[in-house]
Order: structure tokens, then sequence, then C-alpha cells
């Protein structure tokens, strides 16, 4: 019974894949929209044309959330988001406290880093999945 519904749901695999990725890049590039132009929402702070780091790291989040999204160069630009977030876990939320988990001072507020950090990883090796513009590409190299 259980071999049998491993199948059925391995059927849904590459779709689901191309969800996951869907999904997971546009909240990144939410982040970097929202740093960048204070839209969807402000952030809590106010963060200035160019500024270090925090505005460099609006454009990564912007410009490899939506390449991630529209599964274009997927594995490049997860592997430079992936980076991105451990970077950003180990400088600017490990010092805090070595706890991830809870806001600061008991823990480091570092849970989004990581997550990101880890899912982009994922796809690093996953690629983009069946729907994504990198299958499309593939397709017509192969053809």
């Amino acid at each position: 019974m259980a071999h049998d519904r491993n199948h059925r749901l391995s059927r849904y695999s590459p779709a689901v894949l191309s969800l996951f990725r869907f999904v997971y890049g546009l909240l990144f590039a939410g982040f970097g929209s929202m740093t960048l132009f204070r839209w969807p929402v402000p952030p809590r702070y106010a963060v200035e044309f160019g500024s270090w780091p925090t505005w460099y790291s609006g454009v990564i989040q912007l410009v490899t959330g939506v390449l991630v999204a529209a599964g274009l160069f997927t594995r490049i630009a997860a592997f430079i988001a992936s980076g991105e977030m451990a970077v950003a876990y180990f400088w600017m939320h490990q010092p805090r406290s070595l706890w991830p988990i809870g806001d600061p001072p008991a823990g480091n507020g570092g849970v989004l880093a990581i997550l990101f950090c880890f899912g982009f990883f994922l796809l690093v090796f996953t690629g983009a999945g069946t729907y994504s513009i990198d299958a499309l590409r593939a397709a017509r190299r192969s053809a």
C-alpha cells in the first residue's frame, strides 16, 4: 500500500518542484523589493540607495528571486542566493546569539536566512523542474 502511494505521489514531483521553485523565488524577490522599493510593505528601517550591505543584498534578492521564480538560470541564481543567505546568517545573525530560533537577545532571528539558504541550495542540485524556462531552453537545444 505504501509503495502504491509513493508511486502515485512521485508522478507529481516535477510539477511540485516547479511550484516550490516559483513560490520560493517570489518570496525571495519580495524581500528584495521591500528593501529596494519599500513594496509590498516598508522595511523596519529606511535603506538608502547604494548603502552597504543592505541595498546590495536587496538587489541580489530581487534579481535572483525573479530568476528562480521564472526558472531561468536557476542553478546559478540559486547558488548565489544560497551563498548570500549563508553570508547573511554568519555575518548578521550568528554573532548576536548561537541559537537561531527566536529574536534577540535569546535567539539571533536567523531562521529565515537558514531556510532560504538551504532551500536555494536544494534547487542548485534539483534544478528548476519541468515547468521552467530552463526546461524549455533544454528541450529546444535537444530538438
